[in-house]
């Protein structure tokens, strides 16, 4: 049996790549351009957990500020599980608000290469949703995205290296970190 490592050790061989403040920034820059967009409408606002917990809420305040009122669920897709690199889907949890006929607003931590985002994206259109857009926290700088997906409105770009905290994991752990790390030379 394996244990992970542990996220101190981590720490030790991590630098922050993006500030609080710097995130902090970006989501209310986001959800300037968010509000705009949706003016009006009540979207159906689904975080992808468990990484977008953090983003989703303060965004979602931000948006409340700005005059935007959103209809909350969630769902869980992974294909992780606690691992540095993907596997096949696995649903854990869909959505119980009906989609059909609805905006969505698919709100996620991270944008890497998109396999969880095309397919959760491609399940919201077969429900019946009539516009999904993705918002992404961090987009990774690399251009090994699936074709076809791209956050519709993203917060920061982040390097192409293993990145943790506000709601990345390392290793399931971390995600309450404030700030954004990456491991130095992916230790």
């Amino acid at each position: 049996m394996s244990t992970a490592p542990k996220l101190a050790d981590a720490l030790a061989q991590a630098e922050v790549v993006v500030p609080r403040a710097r995130i902090d920034a970006a989501i209310a820059d986001m959800a300037e351009v968010i509000a705009r967009d949706y003016a009006g409408e009540v979207p159906v606002y689904l975080s992808i957990m468990h990484g977008a917990l953090p983003f989703a809420g303060q965004l979602a305040l931000e948006l409340g500020a700005r005059g935007i009122d959103l209809t909350f669920d969630y769902l869980h897709a992974t294909r992780y599980r606690g691992a540095t690199s993907g596997g096949d889907l696995v649903w854990k949890h869909r959505p119980a608000t009906a989609l059909y006929g609805r905006r969505v607003l698919l709100v996620d931590d991270i944008l890497d290469e998109g396999y969880t985002l095309a397919a959760v994206r491609q399940w919201c259109l077969e429900q019946g949703a009539t516009d999904v857009r993705i918002a992404a926290m961090t987009v990774k700088a690399h251009d090994r995205v699936v074709d076809g997906v791209s956050a519709d409105y993203v917060g920061l770009e982040v390097p192409d290296r293993y990145v943790f905290g506000f709601g990345m994991d390392f290793h399931e752990q971390g995600r309450s970190l404030p700030d954004i790390y990456a491991l130095k030379d992916d230790a």
